[in-house]
């Protein structure tokens, strides 16, 4: 590939693109309210249109009980790899509105960035890789890999039939690669590549033992307390050095190798930053991990919310009937979360005392991801990375979870890379989103320079 030809002609099309962009992140694509269920598709029309003019062959609209899904292929190269593309159109609701210094689907840009709900999340990203094989496909002919294109409109609202439509598609999805540019790189003009995700194992602990609030002078003293109770409970579920406490919960972490925490103690992290943007006093955890490896490599304990007996305004003397706690446990590789739930309830009801009775409903789970750093297509990504920016990439973690990302792995058996260009201060869900221009035209040549590199894995 002549790489300053590709550079020269993306750097060109500067206006160009920006004009394409602007006419798929205007539509009010906002998954979560029905009122927008024309603009939907109107969405996602409009992005079958933009591939078929890039020159993606059977390009077509998926029907769901929601909204469409838009696949497009070229499949011209004989024996070569085959890389599936996922992104999504949908975006977060706007609200509040008056928070936006301009409104929320007119583009705007200032400075460096474009600003325009969907910009980063996930339109901008998306139109990184129609922009990437037209311009490949013009400048060089064909593609040195096979390509393949899946675009939803629900990643905002749970990617409810997207799972189901994977399964049942898995010759038409089949590759060797997935690809996902919906992440954010650690910095600006830090080249990133996020190889694992936690998992995610969701409860509602309740304690209860009267059918009814009890008179807490009538009562009081000679009944057990839910609340008590509960929050005994939680206060044992760690230890004095940050570790949980259930039985049985570290059993398959799967150990991180000494080259993986040297890629993260790489990562210019500094206390004061990870304070300001967190508002929180001092870091604390996990006794003999550093801040990121807490967030990305360790699994974790966090009750979500608790609420129990009276808790309006003024006095009122009771002993509440029941209490409940919602708890989040982020898992890391070789964790199950079937397992990780089955251990929560049988600790919980162990500790419990005789004069109260326990609940566990078990509610949302995913399992964790990791492609290996040293996996070939993740050199692949690097080696592309390291050419358009000049700087050898870095590797993260992410402490959260995308539920596509395990089922694209363990549907198609194929490592998935996330390739974000975004930032993590783009206010993604929040107002006045955006996204720094030269990440974007950066990222069309790195996605480009991707075929040729994955084009030599073996």
């Amino acid at each position: 590939m002549d790489y300053e030809k590709l550079s020269a002609h993306v750097d060109s099309k500067r206006q160009e693109y920006m004009d394409q962009l602007a006419t798929i992140i205007r539509i009010e694509s906002i998954s979560a309210d029905p009122a927008r269920n024309k603009d939907m598709r109107r969405c996602a029309e409009a992005i079958a249109s933009m591939m078929r003019e890039a020159g993606i062959e059977n390009v077509r609209l998926f029907e769901t009980e929601g909204n469409p899904l838009v696949y497009g292929e070229y499949i011209h190269a004989a024996g070569k790899p085959t890389i599936l593309i996922y992104g999504h159109y949908d975006v977060q609701p706007v609200d509040p509105i008056p928070e936006w210094n301009t409104p929320p689907f007119e583009p705007t840009v200032r400075g460096d960035d474009l600003f325009c709900r969907g910009a980063s999340d996930d339109k901008g990203q998306l139109f990184i890789h129609l922009k990437a094989f037209e311009t490949y496909k013009l400048l060089f002919g064909e593609p040195p890999v096979n390509l393949k294109f899946i675009f939803e409109g629900e990643e905002e609202i749970g990617s409810i039939h997207l799972e189901p439509f994977i399964r049942s598609h898995k010759d038409l999805l089949k590759a060797d690669t997935v690809l996902i540019s919906d992440t954010a790189m650690y910095g600006r003009d830090m080249p990133t590549i996020c190889y694992g995700l936690r998992g995610l194992a969701y409860v509602e602990l309740t304690v209860e033992n009267a059918t009814i609030d009890l008179h807490s002078g009538s009562f009081g003293g000679a009944v057990e307390n839910p609340v008590h109770v509960l929050a005994d409970i939680i206060s044992g579920f760690h230890d004095r050095y940050g570790r949980v406490t259930i039985p049985h919960f570290y059993d398959d972490v799967a150990e991180v190798s000494d080259g993986e925490r040297m890629e993260i103690a790489r990562l210019p992290y500094s206390d004061e930053e990870f304070l300001r943007q967190s508002g929180a006093v001092v870091p604390c955890g996990e006794f003999g991990w550093s801040t990121n490896e807490r967030l990305w490599i360790r699994p974790t304990l966090d009750v979500n919310g608790i609420y129990g007996g009276f808790t309006g305004e003024g006095a009122k003397t009771i002993i509440p009937s029941k209490a409940t706690a919602k708890i989040s446990m982020r898992l890391v590789p070789n964790q199950k979360s079937a397992r990780i739930l089955d251990l929560f309830e049988e600790h919980v009801k162990e500790i419990a005392p005789p004069t109260v009775k326990v609940f566990v409903k078990k509610m949302h789970s995913g399992e964790p991801a990791l492609t290996p750093i040293d996996h070939p297509a993740v050199k692949a990504t690097s080696s592309a990375l390291e050419q358009v920016f000049g700087k050898k990439p870095f590797y993260t973690r992410e402490g959260g979870s995308i539920p596509e990302v395990t089922t694209f792995q363990d549907a198609l058996g194929a490592p998935v890379i996330l390739l974000g260009f975004g930032l993590p201060d783009e206010n993604s869900h929040a107002p006045n989103e955006h996204l720094y221009l030269r990440h974007f035209f950066d990222g069309i040549k790195t996605v480009a320079v991707l075929y040729e590199k994955m084009a030599s894995i073996r």
